[in-house]
Formats: C-alpha cells, structure tokens, sequence
C-alpha cells in the first residue's frame, strides 16, 4: 500500500525552521515507502498524516506536529516491522548509558575519594560507554537490513 503525501503549505517556503521539519518528515515517509510496507502498518501511518494534514495551522503549531507525529511514526515502525534510522540506537543509549551507568559510577568515584565532586566524572565514561554500545546494536541493525538509509534530528 502507498502511504499519502502531506499537505503542500505556502507558509513552508518562507519559514525555513518548518521547512526542515517538513523535508525531514517527507524524507522518512519516503524511506517507509521504499520498503513495501504491509497494509496494516501503511494505514496507521496514513491515519498520522491525514491528522496532520487536518491541522489549519502553518507555523510554529504545525512543526511541532510533524515532530509528533514523525517520533510516533518511528516508534510504530520500530515497534512492528523493527526498522530503525541511522544511529537510532545510538542516541537511544547515549542517554541510557550517563544515567545508568555514568551516575553510579560517579557515586562510586565520590565515595571511594570522599569528595561527591567526582559525580560528574562518572557521567563522560557512561555516555562513552551507551555510545559503543549504541553504535554496535547500529551496526548489527545495519548489517541484517534494518536500518533506513535516513538520519533524523528530532
């Protein structure tokens, strides 16, 4: 099934901030279009356009919802088909990794040297360590055909 195209605005050309969300939501439904995607999943998809194409809104409100409704389509596809972008993993375990693993091992640094100043040492060696992580699970993503050929800023 092919997926719907968005609303055309005039009020895109001359906002460039919403003219980037826009290019980048029409550069994902393209990449999800490539794939054949099942019926099931083309319509809830299609159900998030038509919902957003149903916004009268052009600036600031409009970006916002195609941020929304980019983020939903991605945790969808993930979710059912288990297709992910270009370092999705990576910047999943960035965040995971500082705050599970860089903040213990602050506390663990303060406590062993008496100075709870040295929580903040344990936050670089945990983002590093969520990065390695995340770049592996992007490459074994990569490597079995999971991964888009598209990298999204959120």
């Amino acid at each position: 099934m092919k997926l719907i195209e968005p609303n055309q605005r005039p009020a895109i050309k001359t906002n460039p901030k919403l003219a980037q969300a826009y290019a980048q939501f029409i550069g994902l439904l393209n990449k999800l279009d490539e794939n054949n995607l099942p019926d099931a999943v083309a319509n809830e998809i299609n159900k998030d356009i038509e919902e957003l194409n149903s916004v009268s809104d052009s600036g600031k409100i409009l970006r916002n919802k195609i941020r929304k409704k980019q983020s939903k389509i991605i945790t969808f596809v993930e979710k059912e088909l288990k297709f992910v972008v270009k370092n999705h993993y990576r910047n999943t375990w960035l965040a995971i990794g500082m705050s599970v693993f860089g903040i213990p091992l602050g506390i663990v640094f303060g406590i062993i040297f008496e100075n709870m100043a040295l929580i903040g040492v344990g936050l670089p060696i945990g983002m590093v360590f969520g990065i390695v992580l995340g770049t592996q699970m992007d490459k074994k993503a990569f490597a079995e055909g999971r991964q888009m050929d598209i990298e999204l800023k959120l």
